[in-house]
């Protein structure tokens, strides 16, 4: 099963929101993958195991995965490409 970290400031409204977002359009489009929210001070722990990464907090790290805007699920603006872009990731 592939691993999607979304990440924000504090780990617990607004990734929350985008994570169940995520989760719920990755099952809509029969991607199998967990998707867990988490704080930026602990992205280190969890992006270890992680295919995908959605960044709420803007930060210039690289973390060795594949990068997706977070702010793009929470608005919608652009979010339908976001999302094509992502399940690319994980299908492959």
């Amino acid at each position: 099963m592939k691993k999607v970290v979304v990440a924000c400031g504090s780990g617990v409204a607004t990734s929350q929101t985008v994570a169940s977002k995520i989760d719920r359009l990755l099952k809509e489009n029969r991607v199998n993958a967990q998707v867990d929210a988490v704080d930026i001070k602990s992205i280190k722990t969890f992006i270890k195991n992680a295919d995908a990464y959605v960044s709420i907090t803007p930060t210039n790290e690289d973390y060795g995965v594949p990068k997706f805007d977070g702010v793009k699920f929470l608005t919608g603006m652009g979010m339908d490409e976001e999302l094509k872009k992502l399940i690319e990731e994980l299908k492959k």
